[in-house]
């Protein structure tokens, strides 16, 4: 199996664009402020945009895309005929692929939910010192960072599994059909035999 150009163009701008709606999502965090209520003593939380809830849940749809084409092109590692040499790395870049892109899903998916989470009355009697609950930063940054390294263990184990699948650029002597051995061997018998 040859390295296909337009599979590794999906998996790169599927990756590149979920790295962006991370980054993007990392900037759009809720931002709160304690308010005081108009109509009675207590306070509420008001948060800002959630725009960064729905960037992350993009960038997992796409990640999730990604992956499924690449296992899907390379059939997993448990289907098809066996890999030749090279193997160890195909397998190698295929586990560190699926654990960074765990990580990357774990890390934007628990963003967009801590992000969509909004802390109604938190207090009475115009307590000041009140915080209203928001996603810490840096957790869509991890997330654009293990989309990074997610697209770089699915290329180099989509290129691994092609060379191991065909067993390198290995230039192969002698596999063909010796029917000129053959037919020599099988004259020269006859001719004794006379």
């Amino acid at each position: 199996m040859a390295v296909s150009v337009s599979i590794l163009a999906i998996i790169t701008s599927l990756h590149l664009i979920a790295f962006v709606l991370a980054i993007g999502a990392e900037r759009r965090r809720s931002t709160a402020k304690v308010v005081p209520d108009e109509y009675d003593e207590r306070t509420y939380c008001v948060y800002g945009s959630d725009a960064s809830t729905a960037y992350g849940l993009t960038a997992v749809g796409l990640l999730l895309i990604s992956q499924a084409v690449i296992n899907g092109v390379t059939k997993c590692l448990c289907f098809g005929k066996g890999l030749m040499r090279g193997r160890a790395w195909a397998i190698f870049f295929f586990i560190f692929s699926w654990v960074s892109f765990l990580g990357a899903e774990a890390c934007l998916l628990a963003g967009s939910a801590r992000n969509a989470y909004h802390t109604k009355y938190r207090g009475w009697f115009n307590v000041q010192d009140l915080s209203c609950a928001t996603l810490r930063k840096g957790v869509f940054g991890a997330g654009a960072a293990l989309a990074l390294l997610s697209m770089l263990g699915s290329i180099l184990y989509y290129w691994a599994h092609s060379r191991a699948d065909t067993g390198g650029w290995e230039k192969h002597h002698n596999e063909g059909l010796g029917m000129t051995e053959n037919q020599h061997h099988q004259r020269t018998s006859e001719f004794e035999k006379v």
